[in-house]
Formats: C-alpha cells, structure tokens, sequence
C-alpha cells in the first residue's frame, strides 16, 4: 500500500527535530526515497552551511547559481515564504545526502546538536549560493521549511 506524504508545518527548530525524534523512537514509513539517517543528516548539512561556509562548487555549477542568484533567486526564496513549501524533486548537491541504511540515531543526534548551534549562531548567516544574502529570520523560515519538506516524506507508523 502506498504511503502519502504528511503536511508539516514547524514554528521552531525544536519540533523539527521532535519531529525526527518521534520517527526515530515510532518507526516511519516512507513516502519518498529517502530514509531518516539520509532526510537528518541533508538537513544537518544545509543548517550548517550558513555558518561554516557553503562547499565550493566546479566553475560550471558556481556559474549556475550565479545566474539563478541573480535573476530568480529572491522571486523563489518570496515563493517559498509566501506558500509555505519547497518543491518535490528539486535537485540538491549529491554531497549532502547520506548513502542510505546509515545511522539513524546518529543522524538525529547530528540534526538536533545543529539546530543547537544554529539557533544560537550570534552572526548573520553567510550568504546563500542560490537565494543571496538572507537575513536570520530568512535564514530560520527556510531551514524550518526545509525540515518540513523533506520530514513529510517519513510517516510515523502507529
């Protein structure tokens, strides 16, 4: 039987990463084809980037963002705060999702101590190579938007 997806909405880092919790402690059923170790540790890695620097990209893919920095790059970051999603089947940097089968408890652990730091990071973050420069209320409704994104994938069994 297929599994859809759940609407999550998360006012705070701290039910995002209760959220994983509860997958982690319940078990879940996917929706999508990532499993938890892989949706943490993704999440994990972008939480972080704005506060240690984005990984440097081949000149082809830095010139890609580039051009969509600066033509779409606000009008989709607008998009993304106005409707409350991001959309399925974006791609995203291969090097920011775990193989599968990983540890899922580390991966939760990973997230958590993230959020952590994230939300008590004193500085604006680095600017974004995709959206630009956002400012920490930015910053934190994406990240939030993120998590829920890809945590709908994962349906807690009951």
């Amino acid at each position: 039987m297929a599994v859809g997806r759940r609407k999550l909405t998360f006012a705070t880092l701290d039910e995002a990463v209760a959220d994983a919790e509860n997958l982690l402690a319940r078990g879940y059923d996917r929706a999508g084809n990532w499993d938890l170790a892989q949706c943490c540790g993704h999440l994990a890695e972008w939480m972080r980037f704005p506060m240690d620097g984005f990984p440097r990209q081949w000149v082809p893919v830095r010139v890609l963002f580039w051009a969509l920095r600066n033509t779409i790059g606000r009008r989709t970051l607008r998009k993304m705060l106005a409707t409350g999603g991001m959309p399925a089947g974006a791609p995203t940097l291969k090097q920011t999702v775990p193989p599968p089968g990983g540890d899922a408890a580390g991966a939760v652990a990973e997230l958590r101590r993230t959020a952590g730091r994230m939300a008590a990071h004193p500085d604006p973050p680095k600017p974004s190579p995709l959206l630009g420069a956002l400012t920490r209320d930015e910053w934190f409704r994406v990240n939030l938007l993120h998590c829920a994104h890809h945590l709908s994938f994962l349906v807690p069994r009951s």
